[in-house]
């Protein structure tokens, strides 16, 4: 085996070796260059200070086709005129979407009145027992819609409409279309009763504000609600500062740095007292949160702008989500990984690739600063809600030429292999007793090729090397005398369709499944299929097929089923093939997968009945509730499902339906197709 060194390398450039390992995996590119001069999009941004106030006010802003509207517009649809508080603002970050209005508290109770916001006509409507729950949208003469979610009950001939469309179509969950003519109300209206249906946590209205083509926006952009107060400027819990590509540092290392500030100063700013050295490509995050007057709940943060030496190169403002596919993008806005490994939730003050939201105002460099040796940054982090509250942070960056060191840890006794995958790069780690002036190599592997690393520096004993995967990725990697096998399967590229495929799975990839490229890593055992990482989110769906060992016994009853850490269970569901060898589903998110049967049916049993209805408490060991009937002699009756306290019920305005007396069959069917049929005697 001939051996490839890097002892050309000097120590701070020790990094530059994508070109030889590209020929030594064989790979004959197109137009071969060294990565100093490869194009990289993760290096590609300018001097911090290149973006000039022109280039900044030349960047698209908010998206067309949003109406002018006029402060007092809008009617706040809860208490109007009346002190009033948010439980949540526009644009927070919630798992895996942007919160797409206002949670408009109502007193911790159901049933307040809910007005409508201005004249229009009711559009559309719906009852479900999940997401918005009851939810009804009155559209505007301005082509604006505004949206109330979480209802109790509607009202109105609107909501007699619904309950003559429930009966004729006989069921609860349902979602109705209207013409402009049909249902028209006024603003100050009474429209629905508020509540706590759907995904609520508790009781309040959501509210929302959107465009003809269903962009979410910022109800509080048009000059606020004087019901809702707030001279309350937004908090900095942290501040990160990651290197972006290979030859950059933060403090020396690669990787990301978080820095805590203590107390505001006396003004309510932040700042953080020490220089940060750093070098080469470097991003921004920041964690914090916002509160509205006389509340302590926490609210999202509308709008960050950073300046760098006095210029603007990066401002978001949250007043404009397209939805539903914009609002996912929250998880190319966040660091998702450092979330779901770390618990902290940092939003990036740069434009990441794969995120194509337009609420950003950025130059070239997409808000990402290039730190040059000697140079001396001064950077100012704005925060501001939607009542122009500001906090600034102020931090300095000191640009410094990346080098070798070596400290060492007396804890460290015994030799250690690791390595992670960042972005495009792979970040090996190794911890080595070694006194040497310079910690020893790491091998690359594939075939009967190899290629040598050198450490980019040794912090405590523990040493990293860094390398290129856009240059081939190995088969396995060596230190001393350790060996780890290099367990990504496969570069999947985002944008594009793309198939990937084991003996017991299958993998299809849409042109929007992926956020940026992915370094697959999958697994098989003993039924359970380990689809990559957790930490890595998913934009659109990913078609996943599972091979089973043996073909289950009841196809009809078997599915992919969603497995936790904890080993909790969660229905995804999937089509077998016509020889039972593989089923398909569609997933939204990364994780571990088993193909279960259920053969168990719902449980239920009455709660209890009388004149004002009655009560039933449901549920299912494995696959869910999917549908549910109840006749009373032998006539329909409608019942509501309420998932969070797993109950079925009348509702004392139901006087469509039978009257609840004689005998009563009551049908639960899981998704698996079980049923269980109940009678009673109302």
């Amino acid at each position: 085996m001939k051996k490839l060194t890097a002892s050309s390398f000097k120590l701070k450039a020790h990094f530059s070796f994508a070109l030889p390992f590209l020929l030594l995996m064989g790979v004959q590119p197109s137009a071969c260059q060294s990565p100093q001069s490869a194009p990289n999009p993760e290096q590609a941004a300018g001097p911090a200070t290149s973006e000039t106030p022109a280039e900044t006010a030349a960047m698209p802003g908010r998206r067309a086709g949003i109406p002018a509207v006029a402060k007092g517009y809008f009617l706040l649809p809860i208490k109007p005129g009346q002190e009033n508080f948010l439980s949540g603002s526009m644009g927070e970050l919630r798992p895996n979407h942007f919160h797409g209005g206002l949670d408009i508290k109502t007193d911790g109770r159901v049933d307040l009145p809910v007005y409508a916001a201005a004249d229009g006509y009711v559009s559309r409507m719906k009852q479900s027992s999940y997401g918005y729950g009851n939810v009804l949208y009155i559209t505007h003469p301005n082509g604006l819609t505004t949206v109330y979610g979480h209802l109790n009950s509607f009202k109105g001939p609107v909501a007699e409409e619904l309950r003559r469309q429930q009966y004729a179509k006989q069921t609860y969950d349902l979602e109705l279309f209207f013409e402009p003519g049909q249902f028209a109300v006024q603003r100050g209206e009474v429209v629905a009763l508020s509540g706590n249906t759907g995904g609520s946590a508790g009781p309040h209205l959501h509210w929302e504000v959107r465009t003809a083509a269903g962009n979410q926006l910022n109800p509080l952009q048009w000059g606020g609600f004087t019901e809702i107060q707030d001279h309350v400027a937004p908090i900095v819990q942290a501040f990160a500062v990651e290197a972006l590509g290979i030859a950059a540092r933060v403090e020396g290392r690669f990787g990301k740095r978080v820095f805590v500030p203590k107390a505001p100063l006396a003004d309510g700013s932040y700042a953080w007292p020490d220089t940060i050295a750093a070098s080469g490509s470097v991003g921004l995050l920041v964690q914090g949160f916002d509160r509205f007057d006389k509340v302590w709940n926490k609210n999202g943060i509308q709008k960050a702008t950073v300046l760098v030496n006095g210029q603007q190169v990066y401002q978001h403002a949250i007043d404009d989500v397209p939805f539903p596919d914009g609002s996912r993008q929250i998880n190319r806005h966040v660091d998702y990984e450092w979330r779901a490994t770390q618990g902290r939730q940092f939003e990036k003050l740069f434009v990441d690739d794969g995120n194509d939201l337009s609420m950003y105002t950025t130059g070239p460099g997409k808000g990402r600063l290039t730190v040059e040796p000697g140079k001396v940054y001064n950077v100012e982090i704005r925060l501001a809600d939607s009542y122009g509250n500001t906090t600034p942070l102020r931090l300095v960056l000191r640009g410094e030429a990346p080098g070798y060191f070596h400290t060492r840890s007396a804890a460290v006794k015994t030799p250690a292999l690791s390595y992670d995958v960042s972005r495009n790069l792979l970040v090996v780690t190794t911890r080595s007793a070694d006194t040497a002036a310079v910690a020893g190599d790491v091998t690359l592997l594939r075939g009967g090729r190899r290629l040598t690393l050198r450490p980019s520096y040794t912090d405590q004993s523990q040493s990293t090397y860094l390398y290129d995967l856009r240059a081939g990725r190995p088969d396995s990697i060596r230190f001393g005398r350790l060996t780890q096998r290099f367990s990504r399967e496969a570069l999947i590229p985002a944008g594009r369709e793309f198939s990937f495929a084991t003996a017991n799975m299958g993998l299809g990839f849409g042109p929007k499944t992926l956020f940026d490229t992915l370094y697959l890593q999958t697994s098989y055992k003993q039924g359970l299929w380990t689809v990559h990482l957790p930490r890595t989110p998913l934009y659109e769906n990913l078609a996943l097929t599972l091979r089973p060992d043996t073909p289950p016994a009841d196809r009809r009853r078997s599915a992919i089923y969603s497995i936790t850490a904890k080993g909790g269970k969660g229905y995804v569901g999937g089509k077998w093939s016509p020889d039972s060898t593989s089923i398909t589903a569609s997933i939204r998110s990364f994780g571990q997968f088993r193909v279960l049967t259920d053969t168990i049916a719902p449980s239920g049993r009455l709660l209890s009945k009388g004149a004002g209805g009655v009560v039933f408490k449901v549920g299912d060991d494995l696959s869910g509730l999917a549908s549910y009937r109840l006749e009373v002699n032998g006539q329909f009756r409608m019942l509501r499902y309420e998932h969070k306290n797993a109950t079925l019920f009348t509702e004392r305005a139901d006087t469509l339906g039978p009257p609840l007396r004689g005998p009563a069959t009551l049908r639960l069917t899981d998704q698996a197709g079980n049923e269980t049929v109940i009678n009673v005697v109302l």
